[in-house]
């Protein structure tokens, strides 16, 4: 039996990360906070209540982020959760995407630490899609 492996974040690029997290504090309500450069800069976009573990309350709602836009062509993507995220990365593979890797280590997770796994992917459409293996799952 198959299992599906929920959405459960998304990302989208931004030139200017403060312009962009006052747009959608403004015309959203979401909350945003601009993490450090250990982080990559990135800006975390809490749309939804969480509990303690930042994990979301409200069943089929998600959060995401914003990370600095570096080339022209990027997009947005979405991140899914997986239960194994080497035997995904092997899946993705077989279905007839291309596995990315992290950022350190091209074709093996990256770990970002108190998240858990993380690793991106190439849908066959051209998509690029993340993975995370969460630590509490």
């Amino acid at each position: 039996m198959i299992i599906m492996n929920p959405v459960v974040h998304f990302e989208m690029p931004a030139e200017d990360r403060r312009r962009m997290a006052a747009f959608y504090e403004k015309a959203f309500g979401w909350k945003t906070q601009q993490l450090g450069p250990e982080m990559g800069n990135y800006v975390l976009a809490t749309t939804t209540e969480t509990d303690e573990n930042q994990m979301v309350k409200k069943p089929g709602t998600i959060n995401g982020g914003f990370f600095q836009k570096t080339e022209p062509d990027q997009h947005s993507r979405i991140t899914i959760a997986v239960e194994n995220i080497r035997e995904a990365m092997k899946n993705v593979e077989k279905a007839g995407g291309k596995v990315l890797g992290g950022m350190q280590k091209p074709g093996h997770p990256d770990e970002i630490p108190g998240v858990g796994l993380y690793a991106t992917f190439i849908d066959t459409e051209g998509n690029r899609v993340s993975m995370l293996q969460p630590i509490n799952r």
